[in-house]
């Protein structure tokens, strides 16, 4: 599960952002002020911080500036009311991975925040979860080095979840993303996810799992 700080002083925005990144199956650690940024940040290793810049303590930029300063590679993506180019311009030249102003949509976010995180984990063209990995280039898919043969409708489903790691894959979004190209309709979803979870078995592979969530769609989890 990928860890994520925000830094946001809204009681409402924040408390919504809270509530939506963990339902996307993150974990969120909430600081309301700098100064709590700095003691959490000091305490706990994240993955990414989505960050305001009016604090009532201080900048965010600060706190942007001063990751960088001490070599820290961590994510940053920065929410800000200020629409002028120049702040746009300020942030990301002190190391803001990212950028999005209020008001924004969760949909927004989210998918910058998965921009962010598959850079982090991933290596080139490759998806990692656990000891499989997913050759994006290839469509090749190997699991403690060994290949693992999967058909490209079942590739790209597999890629679709492990792009979103956790998180619950709605029936809509995969075919949304892989249907229309490789004849994917929800009547054959089950047999595609089926055909995957057997292959997986077949290769010993025990601790990543495709769990139903019914009524929903699928969710892929490290065990």
């Amino acid at each position: 599960m990928k860890k994520i700080l925000l830094v946001e002083d809204d009681p409402i925005l924040g408390d919504g952002l809270q509530l939506f990144l963990e339902l996307e199956n993150f974990e969120v650690t909430w600081a309301k002020k700098l100064s709590e940024a700095r003691a959490f940040e000091e305490e706990n290793q994240f993955d990414l911080v989505i960050l305001d810049l009016g604090l009532p303590d201080g900048s965010g930029m600060d706190f942007c500036k001063s990751l960088r300063q001490k070599g820290s590679s961590l994510s940053i993506i920065i929410l800000t009311a200020q629409a002028d180019e120049d702040s746009v311009v300020e942030g990301l030249t002190h190391g803001a991975n990212d950028y999005v102003r209020k008001p924004f949509s969760n949909r927004e976010l989210l998918a910058r925040i998965m921009v962010q995180v598959k850079g982090a984990k991933g290596v080139g063209q490759q998806i990692k979860i656990d000891e499989l990995i997913l050759s994006l280039e290839e469509r090749v898919v190997t699991y403690k080095g060994e290949p693992i043969k999967f058909n490209r409708r079942e590739f790209e489903i597999l890629k679709i979840m492990g792009e979103r790691e956790g998180a619950v894959i709605s029936r809509e979004t995969i075919i949304e993303k892989a249907g229309h190209d490789l004849d994917i309709s929800d009547r054959t979803i089950d047999s595609h996810i089926s055909h995957i979870r057997s292959k997986l078995r077949k290769a010993n592979v025990s601790t990543i799992q495709i769990a139903s969530e019914y009524g929903i769609g699928y969710r892929l989890v490290t065990v």
